[in-house]
């Protein structure tokens, strides 16, 4: 054994007293094997120069002749149901007959994983679900959308709130206010929506979402009993009279073709799960607002895995 090759295994065993990598270490002049029961196994060939920093523990390798092989990939811890599969036939094109095509998607396979919507609930300790709020504008739908978030987070649940103008703002800023430019806004919406409450969360959509065939779509999107339709029904008089964005009077001014309420419908829900109803000008806050729908949640147990 020369100089350089006893230094090399000097500074291999000062790094296993360190850091106890396995059950298994042998060392030798020519090569050295460092075997982990969980984390594989590896060669370093005696050609490499290696370095130790003991202070931040860490090891390097150098030279053109570092190689390693895992015969077993890393596996999950043993209590849970998920682990990495030591299956080729993964990547082999066995699964060809599970292609499909969606929409103008081509050539698209569905990849399902180990970790779903249960397993994320139960880290949450709550239960996924869209709440969709629709109205006419003005009628308090962002208002009640951010004080039902607020009266959520209080109670140590994760809800994020989807607001109309908001996602105009970034992934729908490409859309118009047409028909059919309509309808996409409420499709890509409702698609988000599906994802937020795939991870766990409670979303809130708000926005007019004028057309009941493009609401209904989305709650198709869900599992029954995920879409919790809220209806804010409000005059169209009082939301007229209050105005906040100064759209009514654009739209009676013939500014604004296509507003909803004044010269496009908005079609009410025929079986809305919640239905917050002001009549005249008495007006519920939006804190009880907030609490009528959070009583729903915990009726239906949303805010429990």
């Amino acid at each position: 054994m020369n100089a350089i090759q006893g230094a090399r295994l000097l500074l291999l065993r000062g790094l296993y007293q360190d850091f106890h990598c396995g059950p298994s270490v042998s060392l030798s002049s020519s090569a050295v094997a460092v075997k982990a029961e969980k984390l594989g196994f590896m060669k370093l060939y005696g050609s490499n120069v290696i370095a130790v920093d003991r202070n931040r523990k860490s090891l390097a390798f150098c030279g053109d002749d570092v190689r390693s092989s895992f015969f077993k990939p890393m596996k999950a811890n043993k209590d849970s149901d998920a682990s990495l599969t030591d299956d080729c036939r993964a990547f082999s094109g066995k699964n060809l007959h599970e292609i499909s095509t969606v929409g103008k998607s081509t050539n698209i396979m569905w990849h399902e994983c180990s970790i779903g919507k249960l397993d994320r609930q139960e880290l949450l300790q709550q239960k996924g679900c869209v709440i969709w709020i629709t109205g006419l504008s003005g009628s308090g739908k962002s208002t009640l959308a951010c004080a039902l978030s607020r009266g959520l987070h209080l109670r140590g649940k994760l809800a994020n709130v989807l607001d109309g103008d908001n996602v105009r703002h970034g992934l729908n800023s490409d859309l118009s206010f047409r028909v059919e430019d309509r309808a996409e806004n409420i499709r890509r919406i409702g698609e988000v929506a599906k994802l937020f409450a795939d991870a766990g969360v409670i979303c809130i959509a708000s926005l007019i979402s004028p057309y009941r065939k493009d609401r209904d779509a989305c709650r198709a999107l869900l599992p029954e009993g995920d879409f919790i339709e809220v209806f804010i029904d409000v005059p169209l008089q009082v939301c007229e009279e209050r105005d906040p964005k100064g759209l009514y009077k654009l739209a009676r001014a013939g500014k604004i073709k296509g507003f909803t309420g004044v010269d496009d419908p908005y079609e009410p829900p025929e079986n809305c799960e919640i239905i917050l109803q002001q009549k005249g000008k008495d007006c519920v806050s939006p804190r009880d607002m907030a609490e009528t729908v959070i009583s729903y949640l915990e009726e239906k147990g949303y805010l429990q895995a």
